[in-house]
């Protein structure tokens, strides 16, 4: 038996190869319903939220804020989001779901919660909440970090 390489024992590299292959299986699903995965993680992300600026849902789908703002002119179009100049300041869009876009979506949900249970199955329900809160607590830690 071999000593395990660095990657092997390092978190960052463990926690980006599990998403990883747990989102590839997803992939398909999602490219399936004629939506690309930038649009997906945009729709899961203002789904059941009234609205969200552009900012917070670059921050939110991990993507760089001009593609998500040329991203967002598209989907508007798509009819799927509208966007409004935000009450508080006029300079800033507030992205929210259409009904069209909540019907779009909704199917995928089902889904992505279905592929999830299959995922922590073998963890069992009790462990894998306690890896989703443990994760939480490393975003919040490291939120920023990086960001923007």
């Amino acid at each position: 038996m071999s000593a395990a390489g660095f990657v092997d024992d390092y978190l960052a590299y463990l926690l980006a190869r599990a998403s990883h292959l747990i989102s590839s299986e997803f992939h398909a699903v999602v490219e399936a319903s004629g939506l690309s995965l930038l649009e997906w993680r945009v729709m899961a992300t203002l789904s059941g939220k009234d609205s969200l600026s552009i900012n917070e849902l670059a921050s939110s789908v991990l993507a760089k804020q001009p593609t998500v703002t040329k991203l967002v002119g598209r989907m508007q179009e798509a009819g799927w989001v509208r966007r409004c100049d935000a009450a508080h300041d006029k300079r800033q869009s507030l992205v929210s779901l259409t009904p069209a876009g909540r019907r779009k979506v909704q199917p995928l949900l089902v889904q992505a919660k279905a592929h999830e249970a299959g995922v922590v199955a073998e963890l069992g329900a009790a462990r894998a909440e306690q890896l989703k809160r443990m994760l939480e607590r490393l975003i919040a830690a490291h939120a920023g970090e990086g960001e923007g």
